[in-house]
């Protein structure tokens, strides 16, 4: 049975991994009381005796916590955003091209942003096909539910006597300096950081990532898709059949861990979207997801994902 330890099990992703995985009976939860979970000789003692380790920390916390691993055996999945464009250092996006086989061989695996995630899948299929230059500057628009802003912000929009402004949509990295950007950038394959335009609104979790395109090939764009995306939890639907006829709810996958990818619009103005969960293929599914690779396991165990 393999040894997991989750650092930082008290924050929404980490109490998210650890109520996925208490149920499991192929893993044994290494945890800490609440007296000694910050402190660092029993966190150290934790981490190297994990076969796995889940590190639900802030950047630095994150990097101090790497510090204290030294058992060569002890795989770390960090859902901080400390190291995802370190080089040494694998992105957890196993349904890239060759990634897969990458985070399975692999001690140091990075869970992906929640809004890169989406951004991502659907740029970098694009440039990688050539259908998107690299030096291109494309537009991204983000909605996310306010549980992808941790126990803070949940606590500010679950106030009964919360701030009549929280009451609609809030758009924010407003200095275009959003920490997702640099692995937006680069794991898309980009020269050119896009314009990046997240949204907060005032429901729990799902997510909806927009990018623009024009005078782009519809059928060419789909084509690319379903070619791409013939494994894993990412998928490409060519449905129109919406629940809502004309609109496509942001919260249509919460509660999910798989992330479905559309296209929409004309070979003029081409509108290309993916919806998954914050929380779900946005953080704690993915990092499970993840671990299941590590492992040897089917990827998609103890994920709710379309079947």
């Amino acid at each position: 049975m393999k040894k997991v330890f989750i650092d930082g099990s008290a924050g929404t992703t980490g109490l998210r991994i650890y109520e996925r995985l208490s149920s499991r009976k192929d893993i044994q939860l290494l945890t800490l009381t609440e007296e000694t979970r910050k402190d660092i000789n029993a966190r150290s003692d934790a981490l190297n005796q994990a076969d796995i380790a889940f590190l639900c920390l802030p950047d630095d916390a994150a990097k101090e916590s790497v510090s204290l691993v030294s058992n060569p055996n002890t795989a770390v999945i960090d859902t901080s955003t400390a190291h995802r464009v370190n080089p040494d250092w694998v992105y957890g996006l196993p349904e890239l091209k060759g990634q897969r086989l990458r985070v399975a061989n692999s001690k140091r695996i990075a869970n992906p942003g929640c809004h890169a995630t989406g951004f991502i899948a659907l740029v970098a299929p694009l440039v990688e096909s050539g259908l998107v230059n690299p030096q291109t500057g494309l537009s991204c628009f983000s909605l996310t539910g306010y549980s992808g802003g941790g126990k803070k912000m949940i606590a500010q929009y679950e106030d009964d006597n919360r701030n009549k402004l929280l009451d609609a949509p809030r758009q924010y990295g407003l200095t275009q300096n959003h920490k997702h950007l640099p692995e937006m950038t680069q794991v898309s394959g980009l020269n050119v950081p896009p314009v990046f335009c997240p949204i907060v609104a005032p429901y729990y979790a799902g997510m909806e990532v927009t990018v623009s395109l024009n005078n782009a090939d519809v059928k060419t764009v789909k084509e690319c898709y379903r070619d791409y995306y013939h494994d894993g939890v990412i998928y490409f639907s060519d449905s129109d059949d919406f629940a809502e006829t004309g609109f496509i709810s942001a919260g249509a996958f919460a509660g999910r861990d798989d992330l479905e990818i559309t296209v929409h619009g004309n070979s003029e103005r081409l509108l290309l979207v993916s919806r998954f969960d914050n929380l779900g293929k946005g953080a704690s599914g993915a990092a499970i997801q993840n671990m299941n690779i590590l492992l040897g396991l089917d990827e998609t165990t103890g994920l709710n994902v379309r079947r």
